[in-house]
C-alpha cells in the first residue's frame, strides 16, 4: 500500500511561493499535463516510500529534467515510462507537453545501477532539498542550492530517517554528505554520477552494497 501519510507528513515540511525553488508537491508548472499536477507527484511519492528500505539515497536538490516532473529524486519522466520504478505501473501517458519525455542523466545512472546490484526494490530516494532551485525566470535550469534553502530541507530529510531508522545512509554527492553530517547523521559517501561521475558513482554504490 502506498505510504500517503508519510509523504503528505514530509512535503508539508517543504516552503512553497519561492520565485526561484519549485514545490513539486504544492506548486504547478506550466510544462506539466492536466495529469501531472501536484498530487499525481505526491501519490508517486507515497508508492515509492512504500517499502522496508535497506538504503536511503541522498541527493543535493530536484532537478528540472527529474524531481520537478516525477516527484521522486533522481527520477525522470523518460524512466517512468520506461516501467523501471519498483510500486509504480509503467506510463503509457505523457507527464509533460515537452515534445519529447524529459530525461535526465543522473536518473538514468541511478537506476540502471540499483538494478544491476539488485537493491531497487529496497531503496528510496531523495534529496538534502526535495525541491527544484532555478535562476530566476528560468524555471528550466537548475542552480546549487543555497545554505539557506538547504536548511529549509532538513526538517523533511530529518522525518525521513527517523521514519526508516534500519535503512543504510547514502549521501550521493559532497552538498548531501555536508547536510547529513551537520544534522549528526553518519552517512557513506558515493560521488554524485553527474559531470562524468558515472563509473566512480556506480562502482563506489557497488562497494557499499557488497560490503
Amino acid at each position: 500500500m502506498p505510504n500517503s501519510k508519510l509523504a503528505k507528513l514530509l512535503t508539508n515540511k517543504l516552503p512553497s511561493g519561492h520565485s526561484t525553488l519549485f514545490n513539486p508537491y504544492r506548486d504547478r508548472c506550466d510544462e506539466d499535463e492536466p495529469c501531472n499536477g501536484p498530487e499525481a507527484k505526491l501519490a508517486r511519492l507515497a508508492a515509492h516510500f512504500a517499502c522496508d528500505p535497506k538504503f536511503i539515497l541522498g541527493g543535493e536538490a530536484a532537478g528540472y529534467q527529474g524531481c520537478r516532473h516525477s516527484g521522486i529524486a533522481f527520477t525522470s519522466e523518460r524512466v517512468l515510462r520506461e516501467g523501471r520504478i519498483p510500486r509504480i505501473l509503467k506510463m503509457n501517458h505523457r507527464l509533460t507537453s515537452r515534445a519529447l519525455p524529459y530525461s535526465e542523466p543522473s536518473a538514468t545512472i541511478v537506476w540502471e545501477a540499483l538494478c544491476k546490484l539488485g537493491i531497487e526494490e529496497r531503496t528510496i530516494l531523495w534529496n538534502a532539498i526535495q525541491m527544484h532551485p532555478h535562476e530566476e525566470g528560468k524555471p528550466q535550469s537548475n542552480r546549487k542550492p543555497t545554505s539557506d534553502e538547504i536548511e529549509k530541507g532538513k526538517p523533511a530529510l530529518r522525518m525521513l530517517l527517523d521514519a526508516f531508522r534500519s535503512a543504510k545512509v547514502v549521501a550521493v554527492g559532497r552538498t548531501a554528505e555536508r547536510s547529513l553530517k551537520s544534522m549528526g547523521v553518519h552517512a557513506d559517501y558515493v560521488r554524485h554520477p553527474a559531470y562524468g561521475g558515472k563509473k566512480e558513482f556506480t562502482k563506489e554504490l557497488e562497494r557499499l552494497v557488497s560490503g
